[in-house]
C-alpha cells in the first residue's frame, strides 16, 4: 500500500531538492527523498563519532595501536 506524506518547504528549497533529484540521475523527487531516508541508516550521529575518536585517542596513547602497511592488513 502507497501512502503519500505532505511537508511545507520553501521555493527555494523546493528548487534546490529538484536540482539534485535530477543531477543525480533520479526520476523523481520520491525516489531521490526515499533513496536518501535508506542512506541516512549508514550515517553516524555527531556523538557517535566523537565518542569513537576519544576512544582511538585514548588507544594511541596507551600505545594500543595496529601496525599495517595497508588498510587490506586490517
Amino acid at each position: 500500500m502507497r501512502k503519500v506524506l505532505s511537508i511545507s518547504i520553501t521555493d527555494t528549497l523546493e528548487k534546490e531538492i529538484k536540482r539534485k533529484t535530477k543531477k543525480r540521475g533520479f526520476n523523481s523527487v520520491s525516489d531521490y527523498i526515499k533513496n536518501l531516508l535508506l542512506i541516512d541508516d549508514d550515517l553516524i550521529s555527531e556523538e557517535e563519532l566523537l565518542k569513537i575518536s576519544k576512544r582511538a585517542r585514548k588507544d594511541f596513547k596507551s600505545g594500543n595501536l595496529i601496525k599495517a602497511k595497508s588498510l587490506a592488513d586490517l
